[in-house]
């Protein structure tokens, strides 16, 4: 990523740190909408295969309901006197037995359910009967539903909490099995028995009628299978383990997720308490994975129009960014160019509109500091040619000076001899420009030499003493001509005023790597408040004065020279002593 971004514009780094946050983000919600909307379709899924079997279940048990109470009119109410029928051989006996079938049928019918009614019988053990139903009737019906295996068993249950089983139809004709709900009738013999048998097919109905493409399971409370939709035989062993483990639970609900040949599977369940009966809805989570696919479509759909609207909006905010930028860059480049005007559009309350404030004041401000430079230059140069202005020609002064010279020796008058082999020495280094750097002990021999000249005229009203603090600042490098315009300043305005005698010292050390020279005379001192005088460069120089160069403009060459906060400083005390201290960079 690192490698990527080297050298390339602002725009596109913003770019690609927008675009990198934006998928981010991006696949964070797209990831969590996933995730959590697959939550949801299972639970929703969970919830609808739930409320099925619950369904299923209820109307079930609103036909158990109904089914028991038709039983039980027919077996507690007065109204089927199979006694009274005898052996159907009279006209009478015969339209009764009519009357007694059509309102079994009647029963039948009101219940809404008659066309799964196979037969509603009640009977004696004499073969008298009364039947109604769907399947053929026949005159042994009575007979063979006690015979029937399983007829003491049901005959048994206890009416109120009667479980349902699944048996083989007694019935002539009638292959198949069947559903019976038998009971004694009262008030009548004992042998009486009233019986409904209801056919299976009410509970395949129902699961036809309710289809959601499930597999649906409806079985006794002992496993038998009612009716069965969408079991495939593959899937019957792993179905009969499941009955076993549901009808081995105490919860008469529940849903959970469950394992059939390998694949994931959601099963819920309902066993009603007073019949028995088992409703089990078995969902293949594979159904669920073209929702899922389709919500992985409808999330990446998302996220892909995230990203290019992402992408557009960084595209607009790069733009929005990179205008100043660009313009900001443009004025920099014109400013390496040298022009120095200012841009005010560059200028605004943002970060971007700060820096152009800043570039406008560092543009502002070079522009200043270079007009300056070309201002000092010009006065370096303007000092420089009035140095020269103020030397005489070297070589013709010499000569004329060795001649005096020799005739001073000739007539033996030693102080001409010092006098002018002093200002022989003066001229020489004067000669050789200003802006020389020499070593310290070279200019305090040009002091020495100066002074010398100095005493005669003044007949040794001054003496000069030197003290350096060490050795080797013998060799320091200074300015030629810095010390002798401060000590003429010392003689003249300090000494010579005072009228009597007087000393000046010249003291040299180092201090914070820097070359500090103290020139400090005894005499009457500056008052303070003329004392930034002394440094002004309006200064009026004597006339009997020996260089043209004078304290101001040594403290002006020495800043042009080794910059501004270098120079000359001044402490004074009137009638006490005055002492100008040069501070330049310590350098060999």
């Amino acid at each position: 990523m690192k490698k990527l971004l080297q050298n390339r514009t602002v725009k596109f780094k913003i770019m690609v740190y927008n675009i990198c946050i934006i998928c981010v983000i991006g696949i964070i919600f797209s990831v969590t909408s996933y995730v959590t909307a697959n939550k949801k379709a299972v639970q929703l899924a969970q919830n609808s295969v739930e409320y099925h079997v619950e369904s299923i279940s209820r109307y079930y048990q609103e036909v158990y309901e109904q089914m028991v109470n038709l039983v039980l009119n027919c077996a507690e109410r007065e109204m089927f006197d199979l006694s009274s029928l005898g052996q159907l051989d009279t006209v009478e006996e015969k339209r009764r037995g009519l009357d007694y079938a059509k309102l079994a049928a009647n029963f039948c019918t009101v219940t809404g359910y008659g066309d799964y009614i196979t037969r509603l019988s009640i009977f004696d053990d004499n073969d008298v009967h009364i039947s109604a139903g769907t399947a053929l009737s026949s005159v042994d019906d009575g007979r063979r539903i006690q015979n029937a295996p399983w007829f003491d068993r049901e005959l048994k249950k206890d009416m109120y909490d009667y479980r349902l089983d699944l048996v083989n139809s007694p019935f002539y004709k009638e292959v198949g099995m069947t559903i019976p709900i038998i009971c004694k009738n009262s008030g009548y013999k004992d042998s009486d028995c009233s019986a409904l048998f209801l056919s299976p097919r009410l509970y395949l109905d129902r699961l036809k009628e309710d289809d959601n493409g499930n597999t649906m399971l409806v079985t006794t409370y002992r496993g038998e299978r009612i009716a069965t939709l969408r079991e495939s035989e593959n899937q019957k062993e792993e179905s009969d383990r499941l009955i076993d483990s549901i009808l081995r639970r105490e919860e008469g609900r529940g849903t959970w997720r469950y394992q059939i040949n390998g694949e994931p599977h959601l099963v819920s369940y309902n066993k009603e308490s007073q019949s028995g009966a088992l409703v089990i809805e078995i969902m293949d989570m594979a159904n669920l994975k073209n929702d899922s696919l389709m919500l992985m479509q409808t999330v990446g759909l998302i996220f892909i129009s995230c990203v290019l609207l992402g992408i557009s909006m960084s595209f607009l905010f790069t733009n929005a960014v990179r205008k100043p930028i660009d313009r900001l860059v443009n004025h920099v480049g014109r400013i390496a160019k040298g022009d120095f005007s200012q841009e005010e559009s560059l200028e605004s309350q943002d970060e971007i509109g700060l820096i152009g404030k800043a570039v406008n004041s560092m543009s502002s401000q070079i522009e200043q500091l270079m007009d300056k430079r070309l201002e000092d230059e010009k006065e370096k140069s303007s000092l420089e040619i009035r140095m020269l202005q103020a030397q005489i020609n070297p070589h013709f002064l010499y000569n004329t000076l060795d001649s005096i010279k020799w005739i001073a020796v000739i007539q033996k008058n030693s102080g001409i001899v010092k006098a002018v082999t002093a200002l022989s020495k003066l001229l020489k280094n004067m000669a050789k420009g200003v802006d020389e750097r020499v070593t310290l002990r070279e200019e305090l021999d040009f002091v020495r030499d100066y002074v010398t000249i100095e005493k005669l005229k003044y007949v040794e009203m001054f003496d000069l003493e030197v003290d350096i603090g060490e050795e080797m600042l013998y060799d320091a490098r200074i300015v030629k001509l810095t010390l002798q315009p401060l000590v003429e300043n010392a003689i003249f305005s300090g000494i010579e005023p005072g009228g009597k005698n007087g000393t000046i010292r010249i003291r040299a050390y180092e201090k914070d790597k820097c070359l500090c020279v103290d020139v400090r005379d005894d005499g009457i001192g500056i008052p303070e408040e003329k004392i930034p005088e002394l440094l002004n460069h309006s200064e009026k120089l004597k006339g009997d004065q020996m260089s043209s160069i004078g304290m101001p403009n040594v403290d002006r060459r020495l800043k042009l020279i080794y910059g501004e906060e270098y120079g000359l400083s001044v402490e004074s005390q009137v009638g006490e002593y005055t002492q100008i201290t040069v501070r330049i960079p310590l350098e060999y």
